[in-house]
């Protein structure tokens, strides 16, 4: 008898412990309701559509969009204070940091960039190009944006 008790306090236990709710609800952002805003002129060249932008509560840190960028469209120069990944979802775009030699990514790609490294990256020049790209503030901020990236860079001339 002692063993049924004990074997259904445990059970009770456990069972309870599955079906407690959660201290706190998930949170969908659903792509309907999702707004989509062009990338201003001030820190990209040509058309790049933003979408999916998100900035977590504390104590996350985290933020990030989905960015379109037509053929030839790209960001400014700029630094990530946490650095920045990318996850390319489509097309063909490039990527370089400054020194550096431009880089294509595609479909699939993962890119890193260190923080504090400066860089930009974009469409290719025949095909757009779409990225998850996600990111941490530090003191405030996720990005610092600089000068833009000239045409002759772009095109990978020194």
């Amino acid at each position: 008898m002692k063993i049924l008790i004990a074997s259904l306090a445990f059970a009770s236990v456990a069972l309870g412990a599955f079906a407690a709710e959660p201290t706190s609800a998930v949170t969908v952002n659903r792509v309907s309701e999702q707004k989509i805003d062009t990338g201003p002129e001030t820190y990209f060249t040509g058309r790049a559509q933003i979408a999916g932008l998100f900035e977590r509560p504390e104590p996350s840190r985290l933020t990030g969009a989905i960015v379109t960028f037509d053929p030839g469209a790209r960001t400014a120069w700029h630094t990530h204070p946490a650095g920045q990944t990318l996850v390319v979802t489509r097309g063909m775009g490039l990527v370089q940091h400054w020194g550096g030699a431009r880089q294509e990514i595609r479909e699939g790609d993962v890119v890193w960039i260190p923080p504090g490294v400066k860089h930009w990256h974009g469409g290719s020049p025949a095909q757009e190009m779409s990225h998850v790209a996600v990111m941490e503030k530090l003191g405030g901020t996720n990005v610092e944006w600089l000068e833009k990236v000239t045409d002759a860079q772009y095109r990978g001339e020194k």
